[in-house]
């Protein structure tokens, strides 16, 4: 059982950060507006590196130093350190968060931050400039009040939308040592945080078929479309065999024209699974049903694969810890499993600490109807300021 959140009161020595924070919801809107109006697609290098630089401004107006990493093709990572005012506890606390959306270039354009009935809406309001906003606020926070005695580093990745190609080895180096990790993507519409997720793979490959008329000859030529969609089904028949596991065909392509047997056919798997899955063996069977004759003369192959590392469970004091400083902010929470996949795992595989979703609560991710609740801004913010206090 829960304690009430209104039985409890935060430590007298973190008021006046506490009320800091509570002054800044219009400045944290009028940032993530900023943000939020500016595009920042995976791969779009300018629009990243322009989100980094308002970012950036805001930290170093507060006197908190500023790193930049390029990283080419991609734009470039921030990172910045607040010092902690103890002595050494055995690490650093860490604060995540990734500057690229899903939208192609233009999208900001087409339809900015507009703010209506408590909610903001935009491309990547919520997925993730709120919660890149909200850790900007909460280290001013600590720079201005103090009350950190670990190093509380912040580091804000630019590729995680497409499974972090770029910025894995990045975040390995600058998690390296750290005691948690604090990721701030979305709270569920439900409002609560993230204490699992899910890994995802995404698989392409392509069948080899034989041409001929479909109408003069058709018995000399072998479909790949026909193995394709032998394959797809093969592909879906995994989903279920074990607890976790989804996989789904979610892109073809194939053939020339209605009158020809097809020579070609492509496809793109994703597959879903969690720590407890034994990755290497899933792979195994999607390569075999991929390589399997499906049709006679028919060959299929992989041609890429790219993939995310699932969120092992959160351990049970990080989490409480947090549901501590949350009630002595008003609100109440639990932590729940999800089936995205996002940087946390990356962190969490090397055995830290680590709980996620602690952004401001949002939904409908990667939609036009993505959104952002305004009104848990501050708590939030205020919630995960004491979280890094009471872990130091």
């Amino acid at each position: 059982m829960h304690t009430s959140p209104a039985l409890l009161a935060p430590p007298d020595h973190t008021r006046p950060m506490l009320d800091w924070l509570a002054s800044q919801q219009d400045a944290m809107a009028d940032l993530l507006r900023e943000v939020v109006n500016t595009d920042s697609g995976s791969g779009h290098a300018e629009g990243v590196v322009r989100v980094a630089a308002l970012l950036r401004a805001r930290l170093e107006s507060a006197g908190i130093p500023v790193e930049t990493r390029p990283e080419p093709g991609w734009g470039e990572c921030l990172f910045a350190r607040i010092p902690g005012q103890g002595p050494a506890t055995g690490g650093h606390l860490q604060l995540m968060g990734h500057m690229d959306t899903v939208f192609p270039l233009g999208t900001a354009a087409e339809r900015p931050w507009r703010a209506e009935g408590g909610k903001a809406y935009g491309p990547g309001v919520a997925d993730m400039k709120s919660g890149l906003v909200m850790n900007v606020f909460v280290a001013e926070a600590l720079a201005r009040f103090g009350g950190n005695a670990s190093p509380v580093h912040l580091f804000f990745t630019c590729d995680e939308e497409v499974g972090s190609p770029a910025c894995r080895t990045a975040i390995r180096e600058i998690s390296q040592g750290a005691r948690a990790v604090l990721n701030a993507e979305p709270g569920r519409i439900s409002g609560n945080v993230v204490t699992e997720r899910k890994g995802s793979y995404r698989i392409d490959f392509e069948v080899q078929g034989v041409a001929a008329h479909a109408g003069i000859n058709p018995a000399q030529g072998a479909s790949a479309i026909e193995a394709l969609a032998h394959k797809v089904l093969a592909l879906h028949a995994l989903n279920g065999t074990e607890p976790g596991v989804t996989v789904n065909v979610g892109f073809i392509q194939g053939g020339m024209a209605s009158n020809v047997v097809a020579p070609l056919a492509k496809a793109h798997v994703d597959l879903r699974y969690t720590a407890q899955n034994d990755l290497q063996a899933l792979l195994d069977r999607i390569h075999a049903i991929v390589a399997e004759e499906s049709v006679p003369r028919t060959s299929g192959r992989v041609t890429a694969q790219t993939g995310t590392l699932p969120m092992a469970p959160t351990p049970p004091d990080l989490l409480a810890a947090y549901q501590h400083s949350a009630a002595q902010v008003g609100f109440a929470v639990e932590g729940e499993f999800t089936g995205g996949a996002a940087d946390s795992g990356i962190t969490s595989s090397m055995g830290i600490p680590t709980l996620c979703a602690l952004g401001p609560v949002g939904g409908y991710a990667h939609s036009e109807r993505e959104f952002c609740d305004l009104s848990t801004f501050v708590p939030r913010a205020q919630a995960l300021a004491l979280t890094l206090v009471a872990l130091g």
